[in-house]
């Protein structure tokens, strides 16, 4: 009795040790035995096993050789096979950006669809899942790990559930997470836009900044938090919700939420069209505002100008409480330089000079792409999670895994 509990316990030490050794590995921080064995002070041969137990499950593989200070040359860790893939989406209103994402971060056949959310999900999923399943036939259905959606409302992320989206009719509460796991047979994650531009822009920067807003600014507005690298999802998983904060303009435009004068009634592309609208300008979407500003269209400039003045208040209560080291800024409306401008006087003007002194506040440099490698990337970590736990039990959040440093 007394050897199978310290077999057990053996077990479970060396799967712990397995998945701090992953954890290291996915986030670049460690390429070698003797770098996790330093990291995590631990023996050589404990090292040793618990990267045979990921070797094993096809986690992590080594290759090749670096250079040394001295002694045998060592044999180089990376997440497991360059073929392995994922699928991934980022839904909007009408279209849908969708391509395969690579563990390391690198995008192939990306591409735009059209596909309207307001179809409904069973339509709308559907359609998608054919769009993806063609993706899955050319590049091989056996090397697919996952399936990452990024979606323009809330998601519960226990459930895998929209909760009650502003501009997705028929979606609450829908068990998209499940809905994709029984098509594909592989690990999905549906997620909240924001949230994944936040992770995709993280991975593509190669984790420069480590404290970040991310700020999707489109039809409608989302935020996210990085801390330490990690997105930060709050106790509920709502953090970076800004969309509901009330500007105090008296406008008195009603919000989906019950509440007028919510920062996305004055500062979305849902509002700008409307506002335009009302003066007489001929836009009928978010695309056709950013068009006129950049043809110079004075009300269009105008009113770009003032909802990235609306967007600096709400982002300098922010960004005074949590000092971040970047700002980013995502979505159509941030191709519009008066609208960014208006964005950064604010913060500037509003925010203690030392919080702003080495603040970044730059557009995404993935632009449209960087939701699709967030979603990419989550279902990746998912798929991670899962065959950890099945190397001894191991139980590891996705969430603990984010981009290499440089």
């Amino acid at each position: 009795m007394n050897e199978i509990s310290t077999r057990g316990r053996r077990t479970a030490g060396t799967s712990a040790l397995a998945a701090r050794a992953l954890e290291l590995v996915a986030s670049g921080r460690a390429t070698s035995r003797a770098q996790l064995a330093e990291l995590l002070g631990a023996a050589a041969s404990s090292v040793s096993v618990a990267v045979a137990q990921l070797v094993e499950h096809g986690l992590v593989a080594e290759e090749g050789t670096q250079s040394s200070t001295g002694g045998r040359p060592r044999k180089v860790l990376r997440l497991g096979g360059q073929d392995e893939y994922a699928v991934a989406a980022d839904l909007g209103g009408s279209h849908a950006r969708v391509g395969v994402v690579l563990p390391g971060g690198e995008l192939r056949d990306v591409s735009t669809v059209p596909l309207v959310i307001a179809d409904g999900p069973q339509a709308a999923l559907s359609r998608l899942a054919g769009i993806l399943e063609e993706l899955v036939a050319r590049h091989g259905g056996a090397r697919l790990r996952g399936v990452g959606l990024s979606l323009p409302g809330p998601v519960d992320t226990a459930t895998g559930r929209v909760v009650q989206p502003s501009r997705m009719p028929g979606w609450n509460r829908f068990p998209v997470e499940s809905w994709l796991r029984e098509r594909f047979a592989v690990p999905a994650v549906a997620d909240n836009d924001a949230n994944c531009m936040a992770v995709g822009e993280h991975t593509a920067r190669k984790g420069r900044h480590q404290q970040v807003i991310m700020v999707k600014t489109g039809t409608a507005i989302g935020a996210a938090a990085l801390v330490d690298g990690r997105l930060y999802r709050g106790g509920t998983g709502a953090a970076g919700e800004i969309t509901h904060i009330r500007i105090a303009r008296g406008h008195h435009v009603p919000c989906s939420c019950g509440n007028t004068d919510c920062l996305e009634t004055v500062a979305s592309g849902a509002a700008l069209v409307r506002v335009l609208r009302d003066e007489g300008v001929d836009v009928t979407s978010a695309e056709d505002v950013v068009r006129l500003a950049t043809d110079a269209h004075p009300e269009a400039n105008r009113a770009v100008r003032r909802a990235g003045d609306y967007l600096g208040q709400v982002l300098a209560a922010n960004v005074n409480f949590f000092n971040p080291d970047a700002v980013y800024l995502g979505g159509i409306l941030s191709t519009v330089e008066p609208f960014v401008a208006a964005v950064r006087s604010q913060l500037y003007e509003s925010c203690h000079p030392l919080v702003t002194e080495h603040l970044a506040i730059e557009r995404a440099v993935l632009g449209a792409d960087a939701g699709l490698l967030g979603a990419g990337q989550f279902a990746l970590q998912r798929a991670l999670a899962q065959a950890l736990r099945e190397v001894g039990g191991a139980q590891l959040d996705p969430d603990r895994f984010h981009a290499p440093t440089s």
